[in-house]
């Protein structure tokens, strides 16, 4: 199974990206999906996951700006920032939890958001 996360670039203060993470191989079925964040010197956190149903969960620091939701039928998920600002520059990296014959985690290689005027 692989994840190929895609979308990220350069971006003003107040503008918006789209991220998208399509997963690929023997899958069965995936339940949840979602996204965490490095930025340069920290550790990673929690931005958002969705789970197969379609319920949401967001980190505090991005509820009210980021929406993240799935395609089931291209097995993709994906994350749509708006209202960007300067700290959410970082790597974002997929994840889902997917069923080949075993219940995983796999993730996405990272895709650079960087937001800077």
């Amino acid at each position: 199974v692989q994840l190929q996360a895609s979308g990220g670039g350069l971006v003003q203060p107040g503008g918006s990206l789209r991220l998208s993470c399509a997963a690929s191989g023997s899958i069965f079925s995936i339940y949840d999906m979602g996204w965490y964040r490095q930025a340069p010197g920290k550790q990673r956190e929690y931005v958002a996951a969705i789970t197969s149903g379609g319920s949401t969960n967001y980190a505090v620091a991005v509820t009210g700006r980021f929406t993240i939701s799935r395609d089931n039928t291209k097995n993709t998920v994906y994350l749509q920032m708006n209202s960007l600002k300067p700290e959410d520059t970082a790597v974002y990296y997929c994840y889902a939890v997917v069923d080949d014959f075993r219940v995983r985690y796999f993730w996405g290689q990272g895709t650079l958001v960087t937001v800077s005027s």
